[in-house]
């Protein structure tokens, strides 16, 4: 709209309409929306990349979180292996000290 009359726009080398007071741009989006695979009027922002939806959002969000979990579960199933080899070579240091006993060897003063 300019001066209160609309004027007719061209797209931009992307093929959308930029709104520059707003740094976004409209246009169409081929794709899966609402279980359908059409052409969608889309957001975009004034570099070109597609605004997501607020439930594509959501899903990417969650994905996030979901390798955040995993990524945890990974670092504590790592933390109880170490813990794990800890104990055993603990358990193994024990061993050897008391067969070192056994043959009339004080560990503690070696």
């Amino acid at each position: 709209m300019v001066a209160g009359n609309y004027q007719l726009m061209t797209a931009n080398e992307r093929g959308h309409y930029a709104i520059a007071p707003l740094e976004v741009e409209l246009g169409i989006w081929q794709g899966e929306y609402l279980n359908a695979n059409l052409p969608w009027l889309r957001w975009w922002n004034d570099q070109g990349n597609l605004l997501l939806t607020g439930d594509e959002r959501a899903k990417q969000e969650h994905q996030r979180a979901e390798q955040e979990h995993q990524r945890a579960e990974q670092e504590h199933q790592r933390a109880e292996q170490e813990h794990q080899r800890a104990e055993q070579a603990e358990a193994e240091n024990a061993r050897l000290r008391e067969q070192l006993r056994a043959l009339g060897v004080n560990p503690d003063s070696l």
